[in-house]
C-alpha cells in the first residue's frame, strides 16, 4: 500500500507537470507523442539521434523501405530496382507522382542532390559511411537513378531505408543554410514541418497531397490525423502521467516503473515487439590515461552488475547485456559467447591490484600519483541519470571513482565529439552485426561515432571484407572476427538490451511497432482515432 500511494502521488505530480507542458487542450485530430529527449537538430545528414529519425521518417521518404520483419526490403520512392551482376550498380526507377510539402515535384535530380550532400566531406556527416563506397550517383532521366559503387556493399539497400537517406529539397537547404533542420525542412513525407522549439516540442501537420506510403501500410496516405506534436518530458513520472491521464496519446518512452499500471489500465494499450535491437552501453576512450589499459577496462566491465540493473532499475523489463549486440542479431559469432565478461567483483579487484592500482585511505585507487577517476559524458533525463549512478556505485566497489557529467541532448552530441572525456554513455539501434560494427569500430568514424578512438588496421580490413562480401558466409565470417576482437579488448561496458514497448491510448486504433532505427511509429500512417 505505501508503494501504491507513492506511485499515485507521483502520478499526480507528473500530471501537473504535463498539464503545464501541454497548455490548451488539443483538437481531436491532433496526437501528442511524449518522449524523453530531443535531438540536436533534424538535418538527416548531421544527426545520429533517434529523436531526429523519429521525426524524419514522418517528414521525408527514402528510396526503399523496410518491412516489419527488419529484413525484407520494400518499395518507397522507388517502385523497383535492379542490381548489376558485379553488385556494384543499383538502378532505381522512381515514382512520378511525388511532391514536396511546398508542392514542387520530386525528380531524380533531388535524389542525386540528397545523396551527394550526404557524401560531401563539407557536410561532415557522421554517418557518411552508411552510403557505401560510392563511385558516382547519376540521374539517368527524371525517374531513373543509377547508384554506382566502387565495390559491392552487402548492406546497401538496408542502409538506404534509414533516415539519413531521405530525399531533401536543394532549394530548401540553400535557403535555410545552417538553419536547415533547425527552422525547417521541406520533405516529401506524410507530415510537414511546422516548428521546433528545442527541448520543448516539435509540431508537424498532415501533408494532404501524400499518396505514396510504403506497401507495409494499408493506408498509403494521406495521414489520418491532422497534427503530430512531439513533446519532451525528461522525468519518468511526467511521461507516465501524460499517457495515463490522456495528455499524451502515444509514448515509446514508457518508464519501466509504469509498465504494470499501464498493462492494468483499460484506457491504454501496450504494444510490444521482440524484433527490435537496441543496446545501452558505456564506451571507453581508449587512448586516455587509466582506461588505456585493457586490464583496467576489463576490471571495470567485471565490476558492473547488469542483472541487478535490469531487475532493480528497469523492473525486469529489459535484458542484461554482456555482449555489444544482441546475440539474436544477424551474424552474431557464437564463439564470442564463451568470452563475454561477467560480473565478478572479487576478480576485478584482483586485476587492479595486479596492475599496480593501490587503494588509498579514501578507498579509491591510485597509481604513480594518479587517481583512477574516469570522466563519463552522457545525456540528461531519468534513464542515464539512473544508469550512471548505478554504474558509479558498482565501480566504487573496486576503487574506481567515476565522475559523471550529463548534458541535454541538444548539447550532448557536440560534447561527445570532443576529446574531453574518458567514457561515454550511449544507446543505439542496429539490425545486424555489420550495421553495429561499421558504425562504432571503423577508424574512419573517429571522433564520432567511434568515440573510443579505436583504430586497428586488421579490424578495418575485416569490416571492409564484411561490407563487400557477396555471400552470407563470407560476410558472417568477417564480422565474426571483429566481434571476437572488440569484445576481447573490453572497449565497452554493455548494460542492457531493450525491447520495443509503446504505450498507445485506447482512443487510437491498434498500431504495429516498427523497429527501423528504434523508431516505433515509423511513418505514422496507421495512427488514427477510433473514439
Amino acid at each position: 500500500m505505501p508503494r501504491l500511494r507513492s506511485l499515485c502521488r507521483g502520478l499526480a505530480l507528473g500530471a501537473g507537470a504535463v498539464l503545464a507542458l501541454a497548455g490548451p487542450a488539443l483538437a481531436q485530430k491532433s496526437v501528442t507523442i511524449v518522449r524523453e529527449v530531443d535531438s540536436n537538430n533534424y538535418d538527416p545528414h548531421k544527426s545520429t539521434a533517434r529523436a531526429a529519425s523519429e521525426a524524419l521518417f514522418m517528414l521525408a521518404d527514402t528510396l526503399v523501405s523496410l518491412d516489419y520483419d527488419m529484413a525484407t526490403i520494400r518499395p518507397g520512392l522507388a517502385t523497383s530496382w535492379a542490381v548489376s551482376d558485379d553488385k556494384k550498380t543499383y538502378t532505381f526507377k522512381l515514382r512520378d507522382d511525388v511532391t514536396f510539402c511546398d508542392g514542387k515535384k520530386m525528380t531524380a535530380d533531388d535524389v542525386v542532390y540528397s545523396f551527394k550532400r550526404w557524401l560531401d566531406p563539407a557536410t561532415r556527416s557522421p554517418v557518411r559511411w552508411r552510403a557505401g563506397p560510392v563511385d558516382d550517383i547519376v540521374a539517368v532521366d527524371p525517374t531513373t537513378v543509377e547508384y554506382r559503387l566502387k565495390a559491392p556493399f552487402s548492406e546497401m539497400l538496408y542502409q538506404l531505408t534509414q533516415s539519413f537517406a531521405v530525399v531533401v529539397d536543394k532549394s530548401d537547404v540553400e535557403k535555410l543554410g545552417p538553419d536547415f533542420g533547425v527552422k525547417g525542412l521541406n520533405g516529401t513525407g506524410p507530415f510537414c514541418w511546422v516548428d521546433w522549439k528545442p527541448r520543448n516540442e516539435m509540431r508537424m501537420k498532415k501533408n494532404a497531397a501524400y499518396r505514396w506510403g510504403p506497401p507495409i501500410y494499408d493506408n498509403k496516405g494521406p495521414a489520418q490525423v491532422d497534427e503530430i506534436v512531439w513533446k519532451i518530458a525528461p522525468e519518468d513520472n511526467t511521461r507516465l502521467a501524460a499517457i495515463m491521464t490522456g495528455q499524451s496519446q502515444i509514448t515509446q518512452y514508457v518508464p519501466y516503473s509504469g509498465m504494470a499500471p499501464i498493462r492494468a489500465n483499460r484506457t491504454v494499450k501496450l504494444v510490444e515487439s521482440k524484433e527490435a535491437f537496441w543496446t545501452y552501453f558505456i564506451g571507453f576512450k581508449i587512448d586516455k590515461e587509466g582506461v588505456n589499459d585493457p586490464e583496467v577496462r576489463k576490471a571495470m566491465v567485471m565490476a558492473v552488475d547488469q542483472a541487478a540493473i535490469a531487475k532493480n532499475l528497469f523492473f525486469g523489463e529489459v535484458n542484461p547485456a554482456y555482449s555489444y549486440i544482441s546475440q539474436d542479431a544477424l551474424d552474431w559469432n557464437r564463439k564470442v559467447d564463451a568470452e563475454l565478461i561477467r560480473t565478478n567483483v572479487a576478480e576485478a579487484n584482483r586485476i587492479l591490484d595486479a596492475a599496480g592500482w593501490a587503494r588509498g585511505a579514501d578507498g579509491f585507487r591510485t597509481k604513480d600519483g594518479r587517481k583512477l577517476s574516469p570522466l563519463l559524458y552522457s545525456f540528461t533525463g531519468s534513464t542515464w541519470q539512473k544508469l550512471s549512478e548505478a554504474v558509479q556505485g558498482d565501480l566504487r566497489k573496486i576503487g574506481v571513482d567515476m565522475r559523471v557529467q550529463l548534458f541535454d541532448a541538444t548539447a550532448a552530441w557536440g560534447k561527445m565529439a570532443t576529446q574531453e572525456f574518458d567514457a561515454f554513455g550511449m544507446s543505439y539501434p542496429y539490425i545486424s552485426a555489420g550495421d553495429a560494427l561499421n558504425l562504432y569500430f571503423r577508424s574512419a568514424n573517429i571522433p564520432t561515432p567511434n568515440r573510443m578512438n579505436f583504430k586497428e588496421a586488421k579490424v578495418d580490413r575485416l569490416l571492409d571484407a564484411g561490407m563487400t562480401a557477396t555471400t552470407d558466409a563470407d560476410r558472417a565470417a568477417a564480422y565474426g572476427e571483429v566481434l571476437e576482437d572488440v569484445h576481447r579488448q573490453a572497449l565497452w561496458i554493455p548494460l542492457y538490451h531493450e525491447p520495443m514497448k509503446i504505450a498507445v491510448s485506447a482512443k487510437l486504433a491498434p498500431i504495429k511497432a516498427h523497429n527501423n532505427y528504434g523508431c516505433g511509429l515509423y511513418k505514422g500512417l496507421d495512427i488514427r482515432y477510433v473514439q
